[in-house]
């Protein structure tokens, strides 16, 4: 017997879930709010398509090594389609520091650490004619839902959607892959279905603008600065696209309220890059031209669904894949993965058992090992990140010792020796990929002696091993921006007054 299932939404969500799905045993049909995207290439899709349901389809975007290597197993053949469409496979070997490299021996493990990076709306185009020419897949655009169709019971059961003109369509289940915006909790709750959640800021806000480089011109060689980092009161990332395109991001804290008014204007935006020597480069404009706005994005939270509260199902016939059941920071540009993952988790659920309690049960369980380690992680560093842009607006505290001695370890131990061990290397890179528990590397006795011998050595003996600095501090950025460093500064302390 054929199983019936809709997916409410076509953004990475959905489109894994149609992709792990997809077999002669189902009819799955994807509900896009939006219309299909027009005819051409990534070009045209990039500048022409339009995406309500997704509100950061044009920030920057990367395949960790865990949906990388998802595809690469699962589904080949939309790498290559990925590949030749212009998007970037970049490998280990671009993330060895001069160090590293001096002693650096290729291993098969360097293989599963690649990442995949592009503009997102090339990252769909690709994706989305994969996935509609699949067995058993159809898209239906401009399909607007309005509520689900349940039946009543002890839990309730959903058997269906309802459409905006009143159609409805019915199915032996159905997923949601609204995102962040998803209107389906809202309507379980008027089916009788409560489904628990806890939530809290991430704290930051983002900034985006997509750049081209010049014809005959070639990416900055690395090694002037570092195109990554975390100034406390901004974090930097340069994101390398398909077809000479790339992005940069600038995460600003929501306590620094006049940085992110004032970033949004584009020539702030460029002067803040001026300022970091590792991007400077990268915005030169006898190599580079703007090719977009700057794109903000806010409203940030880490949120987790249980969907079985003490272990009883809440709603049966009924799964969220994506952002409406685990959405954390992109910071850590987990979203993708967990999409991914979580499709490929309710796939091997379906496939384990008929019964909808069990299911369920399977889902949740998946879930909970797969993605909740890494939701705690970044939730803490969240946290630990939102304390430390407030204190740099307040007077300073002295320190605790247990405070000093924790921030050495990490800064000029676990930091440094990363920078100079290759296997330490790859074992970080493991667990931030998510091939393995983000803590569990260091949490191993031989990793952690390696830490220990290089934190003991001390700053002196590794001055070479420290990224380049020139970076300027809050005040004299703000001040080379035109931007008061103060005003923040007076409020913030006002209130904690």
């Amino acid at each position: 017997m054929v199983e019936r299932v809709l997916v409410i939404g076509a953004g990475m969500a959905g489109l894994w879930t149609a992709m792990a799905l997809a077999g002669p045993d189902r009819e799955v049909t994807v509900l896009d709010r939006d219309p299909p995207p027009p005819a051409g290439g990534p070009d045209v899709a990039f500048e022409d398509w339009q995406r309500r349901g997704v509100g950061h389809l044009r920030h920057s975007h990367a395949f960790l090594a865990r949906l990388r290597t998802l595809a690469r197993d699962r589904h080949p053949a939309l790498l290559e389609a990925l590949l030749a469409e212009g998007v970037r496979e970049l490998g280990f070997e671009g993330s060895l520091t001069a160090q590293h490299r001096k002693t650096y021996v290729p291993a098969p493990i360097d293989r599963d650490l690649a990442i995949l990076t592009s503009r997102r709306t090339t990252l769909e185009l690709v994706m989305r004619r994969y996935a509609e020419a699949l067995p058993g897949v159809t898209m239906r655009a401009q399909t607007f839902v309005k509520g689900l169709r349940t039946t009543p019971g002890a839990p309730p059961t959903v058997t269906g959607v309802v459409l905006e003109d009143g159609t409805e369509l019915s199915a032996d289940l159905v997923v949601d892959a609204q995102g962040k915006g998803s209107q389906a909790y809202e309507w379980l709750a008027e089916a009788g279905a409560t489904i628990p959640e806890s939530s809290e800021p991430c704290g930051v806000i983002y900034f985006t603008r997509h750049y081209r480089l010049r014809s005959g011109q070639e990416e900055p060689p690395r090694g002037a600065g570092s195109t990554t980092g975390d100034l406390g009161f901004l974090k930097f990332g340069v994101f390398p696209g398909d077809n000479g395109c790339f992005s940069i991001t600038l995460c600003v804290p929501e306590v620094e309220e006049e940085m992110r008014k004032a970033i949004v204007d584009p020539a702030v935006f460029d002067g803040v890059c001026r300022e970091l020597p590792g991007l400077v480069a990268w915005i030169d404009p006898e190599r580079t031209d703007p090719t977009s706005r700057v794109f903000g994005m806010g409203q940030l939270e880490s949120r987790w669904r249980e969907m079985a509260p003490d272990g009883r199902p809440a709603v049966l016939g009924f799964f969220p894949v994506g952002d409406c059941v685990v959405r954390t920071n992109p910071l850590y540009g987990r979203g993708c993965s967990f999409a991914a993952v979580g499709a490929h988790l309710l796939k091997d659920a379906l496939d384990a058992t008929p019964d909808p309690v069990q299911r369920l049960a399977h889902y949740r369980a998946g879930l909970e090992r797969e993605l909740r380690p890494y939701y705690d992680v970044m939730r803490k560093a969240d946290r630990s990140a939102i304390r430390r842009a407030r204190a740099a607006l307040l007077p300073p505290k002295k320190p605790t010792l247990k405070g000093r001695l924790a921030k050495s370890f990490l800064e000029d131990g676990v930091a440094i020796a990363i920078r100079e061990d290759v296997e330490l290397l790859r074992a970080f890179l493991r667990g931030f990929h998510m091939l393995e528990h983000p803590q569990a590397w260091l949490k191993r006795p031989r990793n952690l002696a390696k830490i220990v011998r290089v934190w003991a050595r001390g700053k002196a003996a590794n001055a070479e091993l420290y990224p380049a600095q020139g970076a300027p501090g809050r005040t004299e950025m703000l001040q080379a921006v035109g931007v008061s460093p103060d005003a923040d500064v007076q409020r913030v302390r006002a209130l904690a007054a």
